[in-house]
């Protein structure tokens, strides 16, 4: 990863989580951007691309973020059929972060977001992992890794950075507080109801916990209200 990118045109993968939905902010404040999305076939995208497209449309974002590029490269001929995330039936809400680890994910977003950067000549790409995220594709090493490959096999230089890297949900919750991001728009659930969370699965809980800790409201319209 570098920490160096003046005049570097950047890109952000974007999927209208929370924590994604802030880092485009969080980045598009130095300067334009191109908010990237990768569909992988998963239960929840048409979820997650209505609620992008209502989180663009925020003045956080007027005139700061670019169109966003949509990319696709299916996983569904990889996971089982009966994949959770296939079948939109995720862990329960109390179960640990291991239980909803999708295997190889982030090298398919940056693999596919790698290639479009190329071809437009963009420099950097940004990812959303935050402090406790516990998989092997969203540590440093991998993101230094994999920059070195697609700089060698696309022969175009390109950087990857996780700005959020060191800090928690709460902490990212107050920055997009700050930035205006419309937060109760962004979309962090393995199966919606429609545009709303479920809350019954881990990733509502993770969200709902974070603004317990955060001592902001949680804005989120939850299908079933997490336990207090």
């Amino acid at each position: 990863m570098t920490t160096s990118f003046e005049g570097q045109e950047t890109a952000v993968l974007c999927s209208a989580g929370l924590d994604s939905a802030v880092l485009l902010a969080h980045e598009a404040e130095r300067g334009p951007v191109t908010p990237v999305y990768v569909s992988v076939g998963l239960a929840w995208e048409d979820a997650e691309r209505r609620a992008l497209r209502r989180i663009l449309s925020a003045p956080a974002y007027a005139g700061r973020t670019r169109p966003v590029a949509v990319l696709e490269l299916s996983m569904r001929d990889i996971y089982a059929p009966t994949h959770w995330a296939l079948t939109g039936q995720p862990p329960a809400y109390d179960t640990p972060d291991e239980d909803v680890y999708l295997v190889g994910r982030n090298l398919v977003l940056l693999t596919k977001a790698g290639i479009y950067a190329a071809q437009r000549g963009v420099g950097r790409l940004v990812i959303g992992p935050l402090a406790d995220n516990p998989f092997p594709d969203a540590r440093p090493a991998f993101f230094d890794a994999m920059a070195r490959a697609l700089t060698l096999g696309l022969e175009h230089v390109l950087t990857i950075d996780a700005p959020f890297a060191t800090w928690h949900k709460d902490e990212v919750i107050r920055r997009g507080i700050e930035l205006g991001v419309p937060l109760a728009q962004s979309l962090s659930c393995m199966n919606p109801r429609g545009d709303q969370h479920c809350g019954a699965c881990s990733k509502c809980r993770e969200r709902h916990d974070a603004f317990v800790k955060s001592g902001i409201a949680d804005p989120t319209s939850y299908a079933t209200p997490p336990p207090r």
